[in-house]
């Protein structure tokens, strides 16, 4: 499948049009664009910061040669070219295509930690890390508008980086922050390199970033993983890194068939997925941690924690992956739950501003220009196109998202299969999928019942059938241009609860146990389908509120004028009633709009 053949509408494809519109042809057009220049060899040479701003040019190339080559846009196509072989034009005879001086370079040892809580260098390194995204942004380059110097680019930070690990001596968990996490993210490169060139030595490299990964006392990623370890624990539970790391792990897995490393990427996603989301599908974390971007202990929950956008764009790929290999539900769930929430609630409606931190509770500020997840938003949109439909089989097409648009996809027994999604989802229950094969054959198309919606409806040509929530329909049939398969969602809105319930554990003199419950907080927020909803600011001033429900509370749906979606309308006991929008517009998608999304519960109502 390319990407042209796929064009998803609805508020999806909105988000989409305006990083194109926005981010993707405003931030790099050349290469004197601020992100490129930092590539320039004189301005390089005098660098020894210890940045990572490079990764934007990566990051950029990646994103923008996918939406160039989905949209035909000939003038982005003409930027991503022009980068790309500006990049090549400076790269060093010896592979290295970074940002730094060369006494900082990734191939020589820096000082180790003066007891650093995340155990970065004492000189701050991010230059493997910005080659990791070098590396992906070539490479989606060449995937797209081929060309073999891009390719060889890319092959050649591979190599330099397999002689620096190995000829060099040099442990790459010494060369980034997080107990190495932020350099052995270059596992995912190596693997893509392996990919695109059929070459054993990048699966040996991604092998030995695993090795070396494992012997880091602090990080021992496999073993941890394997073990059950809570994300948390392993290194210092950064969502960003982690999820990253555990791509390439599961790429990894793709190219060896190796059972232990998708064991050990599942064992972290059902931590990530039990203890670690917000209800609108964002890793999240920074409640009384180091850092802002660290996932908390195990059952830590805050309406104030951080959603870092970038996490959300790993998580995204990290979900795409798992889909993927297993072709289970629950990824695209996943998918869908942070796309329609977390994701474009970071976006701005201009495409070009982001949310640097999202909060389930907390105002919508957009970040500065350098900031990195303002590229990590574009990136995980440009994901979306490619995950929403999929040739999983020659004679096998999964929807997997859902949204108006089309796509056509080539079988080898129909030829070329037009799919047209006809839907107001999110927003609404019902799906109509026109189908239009080339010549009427049997095949089989999957399509998502997601696990939120028990007691859909799923019939072909208005015959109904049966199947169960959380999976996949597989529709296998004799198909012809005029049939249609009809898709209905119970959307109830719904309530949900939550504690945060923090209690101290010891032993007493005569070794019973001693358990006391400090303090406890409930809390209580609103979905409707895969969409998360929020409230502003209560009575237009107050940040939150304590609230007081009836036994059933009533959650009324109504229309909602300027928005997309329906608003919901919360009856309570004691005040007048709220009134709630989809999470992603709640506030009007303005700067400094304030979210709600749990709002603390009367603790006699919940005893």
């Amino acid at each position: 499948m390319t990407v042209q053949q796929v064009r998803l509408q609805g508020i999806l494809g909105q988000a989409l049009a305006a990083n194109h519109a926005g981010r993707l042809s405003r931030f790099i057009t050349d290469e004197k664009s601020p992100a490129v220049a930092l590539f320039a060899p004189a301005r390089a040479a005098q660098n020894h910061e210890g940045d990572w701003y490079g990764e934007h040019a990566g990051k950029w190339l990646y994103a923008a040669s996918k939406a160039a080559a989905r949209t035909g846009d000939v003038t982005l196509a003409a930027n991503v070219r022009g980068v790309a072989d500006y990049l090549v034009s400076v790269q060093q005879l010896d592979g290295y295509l970074g940002t730094y001086a060369p006494e900082r370079r990734f191939m020589h040892a820096q000082p180790p930690p003066q007891r650093t809580w995340d155990g970065a260098p004492s000189r701050r390194t991010w230059d493997i890390w910005t080659h990791s995204y070098v590396v992906l942004g070539l490479l989606e380059v060449h995937k797209h508008f081929p060309d073999a110097k891009y390719l060889d680019a890319a092959r050649k930070i591979g190599d330099l980086c397999w002689t620096t690990l190995t000829d060099g001596g040099i442990d790459i968990t010494r060369l980034g922050n997080h107990h190495g996490m932020s350099a052995t993210v270059f596992l995912d490169a190596a693997v893509e390199l392996h990919f695109a060139t059929g070459e054993r030595k990048y699966l040996d490299l991604a092998q030995l970033i695993v090795e070396q990964a494992e012997r880091r006392p602090e990080l021992n990623l496999l073993t941890r993983a394997l073990g059950g370890a809570d994300a948390s624990d392993i290194g210092t539970g950064k969502a960003y890194q982690l999820a990253w790391n555990l791509v390439g792990l599961a790429k990894l897995h793709r190219a060896t068939g190796e059972a232990r490393y998708l064991e050990a990427v599942i064992n972290v996603w059902e931590s990530i997925r039990s203890h670690h989301l917000t209800e609108g599908g964002g890793p999240w974390g920074g409640v009384a941690q180091r850092s802002r971007e660290v996932f908390n202990s195990a059952g830590v929950f805050s309406p104030y924690g951080y959603v870092e956008t970038c996490s959300v764009l790993a998580w995204i790929q990290l979900n795409r992956e798992l889909l993927t290999i297993t072709g289970a539900a629950k990824y695209a769930d996943e998918i869908e739950r942070s796309a329609y929430n977390d994701l474009i609630g970071a976006q701005a409606p201009d495409g070009e501003d982001w949310n640097y931190y999202s909060f389930p509770n907390g105002a919508r500020v957009f970040t500065t220009y350098w900031r990195c997840c303002k590229s990590s938003g574009a990136m995980a949109l440009e994901e979306l196109p490619e995950i929403a439909y999929r040739l999983t089989g020659e004679d096998e097409i999964t929807v997997s998202l859902y949204g108006p648009g089309e796509v056509s996809l080539p079988t080898s027994s129909a030829g070329v299969v037009k799919l047209q999604q006809s839907t107001r989802y999110p927003f609404d229950a019902a799906i109509r999928i026109r189908v239009a094969p080339s010549r009427a054959a049997r095949f089989t198309i999957r399509v998502r019942i997601p696990a939120w919606s028990a007691g859909s409806d799923v019939a072909i040509n208005g015959a109904g059938l049966q199947h169960a929530a959380g999976s996949f329909a597989a529709l296998e049939r004799q198909w012809q241009a005029g049939d249609e398969i009809a898709l209905t969602f119970p959307m109830t809105a719904r309530l949900h609860r939550k504690s945060n319930r923090n209690v101290q554990e010891s032993v007493a003199p005569d070794g019973s146990p001693v358990r006391q419950q400090v303090m406890r907080y409930d809390y209580a927020a609103i979905t409707r389908g895969p969409l998360v909803y929020a409230t502003d600011l209560i009575d237009g001033f107050k940040m939150e509120e304590t609230v007081r429900f009836a036994e059933q509370p009533t959650l009324e749906l109504l229309d909602a004028p300027g928005y997309e979606g329906p608003a919901i309308r919360l009856h309570l006991d004691g005040r007048a009633p709220l009134t709630f929008h989809p999470y992603y517009e709640a506030g009007g998608r303005k700067d400094g709009a304030w979210r709600l999304t749990w709002m603390q519960v009367a603790e006699k109502e919940t005893e």
